[in-house]
């Protein structure tokens, strides 16, 4: 272990109170994506108490801590909840609703553990910032809105993110996920698949239930489409390569003696190569308008994407510096490799935006005999340490790999 992380890591102990007091706070107020006023409001406070210089950028807050020559280093973390409504019976679970964008009043839930990453992401710039005398360099702490609509990053990029702050040699990031507390997992090359969502409309030709003949059903049409989707991957994609299309959405009508005139889908694409994503969404794309032409559809159908992931592909040299500090850190068998995930994440968008490589790991939060919950899930619940401190230990030994590297 290096000098640097165990001077630094030293008072990781002090501040656990804080940090566990902090995080039950944050579980119990989560805001939705791109509404994180309040979170990001504290966030700012905080940063600005340990030193920081601290700015909103594109909805986000971004703290600089310049310490000396040396390296660059940006971490990130994201904070936004989703509208899932909360069943894990903790004492400090959320009861919190919130309006969405469209002015629907929505329950508010951490399912994703962006509590667990902003606390963690603190509690590494806190300690960074008490013990300046162990490294040499730039740290970028920075808390990004709107991960789960996959707005944020694009967000605070466009807003100028690049041009705000110094340049980073290597910008790092970490999720918890459903894995035995204690535990950190890397992996070189693709970790997480690119993903997008696409909304097609398709037209039928609106009639009385009990005159099929005078119109064309969506239902009909819709149901086709769904059937024919499944051959995508079956028999258009290399068994080689990794692909996914889901229909997670199909509406039409609202009674069931009327055919409606039109239907939607919602359609979800995840691959580990914006390649292979293409040849999905193109592949889907053709099918529909066959099978519209097919129906006698009265009209074009329409498409309409969002959600739209990169590709999470972690720098070689970067992620093998980081493995080694982790090693060194937590010993051998406290280090895994990840295997590949089939979530997606749109924290490539920032070290993209700078043209630096990253590495992007994750952690476990489950205790010992926990029955595992995946992300999203009302259930889900990391326990509350080792999880916290692993996850600020992580953090802060990925940033020193680069910011203590003057030690030799």
């Amino acid at each position: 272990m290096s000098t640097a992380a165990s001077t630094v890591l030293a008072a990781l102990a002090d501040q656990q109170q804080w940090q566990e007091e902090y995080y039950r706070h944050l579980h119990a107020h989560p805001e939705l994506s791109m509404q994180e006023t309040e979170t990001l409001a504290e966030i700012s406070r905080r940063l600005e108490g340990f030193g920081y210089r601290v700015q909103g950028i594109g909805g986000g807050v971004v703290g600089v801590l310049e310490n000396g020559e040396g390296p660059t280093v940006l971490f990130r973390a994201d904070v936004d909840g989703l509208p899932v409504q909360e069943q894990t019976g903790l004492d400090y679970a959320s009861t919190a609703t919130r309006q969405d964008r469209d002015g629907l009043t929505q329950p508010v839930m951490h399912a994703c553990g962006h509590d667990v990453h902003a606390t963690a992401a603190l509690g590494a710039a806190a300690l960074l910032a008490e013990a300046r005398q162990a490294w040499s360099g730039t740290y970028i702490a920075l808390f990004q809105p709107g991960e789960e609509t996959a707005e944020g990053a694009a967000a605070m990029v466009a807003d100028g993110l690049a041009e705000k702050v110094p340049t980073p040699d290597v910008c790092l990031g970490q999720h918890v996920v459903p894995a035995p507390a204690g535990l950190v997992g890397v992996r070189s090359g693709a970790a997480l698949s690119t993903a997008i969502s696409m909304k097609i409309t398709v037209h039928g030709a609106g009639t009385h239930g009990s005159m099929p003949h005078q119109g064309v059903d969506p239902v009909v049409l819709a149901s086709s489409i769904v059937m024919r989707l499944q051959t995508v991957v079956s028999r258009e994609l290399d068994p080689d390569e990794f692909g996914v299309v889901t229909v997670g959405s199909l509406h039409a009508g609202s009674t069931a003696n009327v055919i409606s005139d039109r239907a939607v889908l919602r359609v979800n694409f995840r691959a580990y190569s914006p390649e292979v994503r293409a040849q999905l969404t193109e592949a889907v794309e053709r099918i529909v308008r066959a099978e519209c032409a097919a129906a006698r559809s009265p009209k074009e159908p329409e498409f309409t994407s969002s959600d739209d992931f990169p590709l999470t592909h972690n720098d070689d040299a970067a992620t093998s510096r980081v493995r080694a500090a982790f090693e060194a850190r937590f010993g051998q068998d406290r280090v895994v490799t990840q295997p590949r995930g089939t979530a997606s994440e749109d924290f490539s968008r920032i070290p993209d935006a700078f043209g630096a490589p990253y590495c992007y790991w994750v952690f476990g939060g489950l205790a010992e005999g926990q029955e595992p919950v995946a992300n999203h899930s009302p259930f889900f619940a990391p326990t509350l340490q080792p999880t916290l401190s692993t996850g600020t230990e992580a953090a802060v030994t990925a940033a020193l790999a680069w910011l203590g590297a003057q030690e030799g």
